[in-house]
């Protein structure tokens, strides 16, 4: 059975590499004629296989959070943010607190704000009770909203602000949930995104068990609204590698994900490279104890997310990693480069997040089509997605616009996003049959009716392409 469906695969990515070589012409062709609307609406509704590079908590918009947190009162959960300093604590008394005194939108929970004393409970308000001017100053403060914001508002604010939301798992499996539907509305089958079982609360503060978390992602999952988004999810267990607590961590999820391989496929060790806490041989060791113990768990690593030239990528290879997040400077790492070329790794490209958090200047430094065109695995993702309010079709465009991908170079990309998923074989076989399938069907539909194909396509426009494509709305 196996081979068959091999085999299918095979036969369906010849059929099709074959067919996008003819359709290469037409696309071409499109491109010289078409205008912005158009080709957003085309890159919208092709199909793109899956997002391998997915943070759950920074993908979700900001206004999937404020709705998502107000419905949470039916399971016990009332948020309250902060809207205004009034001095109440003296200077610098918070410098052990994930989230500074004098930060604005910070959120806490009802039982948080029952402990405050009165001058700090007149710092903040109930979600539900913000006015519109407070309300859109809060959705600002967890996305990255105007031009002199970059690398440090997203790492030093945008989670302390979430504080106490990333603790309530009811609205992490539904907030996962939403970004399914999303991205199954523009053309993805498979999302593998970061979420994590320990940490939860419940509305009145006390823990949950991990399994508990587990099987509450489990049952949510099942649900008939995500199994109608059309779109596979597994999950990743994300390990913040400069940690003090980084190497007993690793451990821990090690061992679970082993022990939970329906849903969890993969860990994976993230956070600044700027750290040098988190530099790739900490975990040398650690790694080569938990292989000697557990089979089955893949390793996915933030690498080569820096300005300077090092040899983190080499050294992440080292560890077991068969797929690299970002991979920005192993342009700078020649021999690293030439052992990636027509290999088993794949570099996870964030086209939007490296020019946002500043690795680039403008897109003519950016490396990915030397990546492409010398034959190193890539594919596109999202990354933090719900910070830049953007989608995988806003990454898909701007790779077309900057680079000029051909139609094969795309469908070679959505494919490497489903063959290097950690989701098990057999699930991978069929995400790939049902990918070619769909190229073919859309290349064979454009052919034949072009524009008038896609009539009945309305893409999500969301601020990113606004501000970036000036591509703001597109009519029916």
């Amino acid at each position: 059975m196996k081979l068959v469906c091999l085999l299918s695969i095979f036969c369906m990515s010849v059929v099709s590499s074959t067919f996008a070589a003819t359709f290469d012409k037409e696309f071409e062709s499109f491109k010289k004629t078409a205008s912005a609307e158009d080709l957003y609406t085309f890159l919208y509704a092709m199909p793109k296989g899956g997002d391998l590079h997915n943070h759950s908590t920074g993908s979700n918009r900001s206004s999937w959070w404020f709705n998502e947190a107000i419905k949470q009162q039916q399971n016990g959960y009332v948020y309250y943010t902060k809207v205004k300093i009034n001095n109440c604590k003296a200077h610098r008394s918070d410098r052990r607190s994930r989230s500074p005194y004098l930060m604005l939108f910070v959120n806490i929970q009802e039982f948080e704000y029952k402990k405050l004393d009165s001058c700090e409970q007149s710092e903040y308000k109930r979600l539900q009770d913000l006015n519109s001017q407070e309300k859109q100053a809060w959705m600002n403060s967890i996305r990255l909203d105007k031009v002199s914001e970059g690398r440090d508002e997203f790492f030093e604010t945008h989670w302390n602000r979430l504080n106490s939301l990333l603790s309530n798992p009811y609205m992490q499996a539904n907030l996962i949930v939403k970004n399914m539907q999303a991205f199954g509305a523009e053309g993805l089958s498979y999302l593998e995104t970061d979420a994590g079982v320990k940490g939860y609360v419940h509305g009145d503060g006390s823990s949950f068990e991990p399994e508990e978390v587990y099987q509450i992602y489990r049952k949510r999952f099942a649900q008939q609204d995500a199994i109608d988004s059309g779109v596979t999810v597994r999950l990743q267990y994300a390990l913040l590698r400069f940690s003090s607590q980084a190497l007993n961590g690793l451990e821990w999820m090690y061992k679970f994900v082993s022990e939970h391989p329906e849903l969890y496929v993969a860990v994976d060790l993230v956070g600044r490279e700027d750290n040098d806490k988190g530099h790739p041989q900490r975990f040398l060791s650690t790694m080569r104890k938990l292989r000697h113990q557990f089979h089955g768990v893949n390793l996915s690593i933030h690498a080569g997310e820096s300005d300077e030239p090092n040899q983190h990528i080499r050294d992440t290879l080292l560890l077991g990693a068969t797929r690299i997040g970002h991979g920005f400077n192993l342009i700078d790492d020649a021999d690293t480069l030439l052992l990636m070329r027509y290999n088993h790794y794949l570099i996870e490209i964030n086209l939007i997040s490296n020019l946002l958090l500043e690795y680039v200047d403008d897109y003519s430094q950016h490396p990915f089509p030397e990546y492409l065109r010398l034959g190193v695995p890539v594919a596109l993702s999202t990354d933090d997605r719900g910070m830049w309010d953007s989608n995988m079709t806003d990454e898909y465009y701007t790779a077309v616009t900057n680079f000029n991908l051909s139609w094969s170079e795309l469908v070679k990309v959505g494919a490497n996003s489903l063959t290097f998923a950690f989701v098990d074989e057999e699930t991978k076989q069929q995400l790939l049959v049902d990918y070619y399938q769909r190229i073919s069907q859309f290349e064979s539909a454009f052919k034949a009716k072009k524009m008038a194909a896609l009539k009945a396509v309305q893409p999500e426009i969301y601020s990113y392409p606004c501000k970036a494509f000036k591509i703001c709305e597109i009519s029916p």
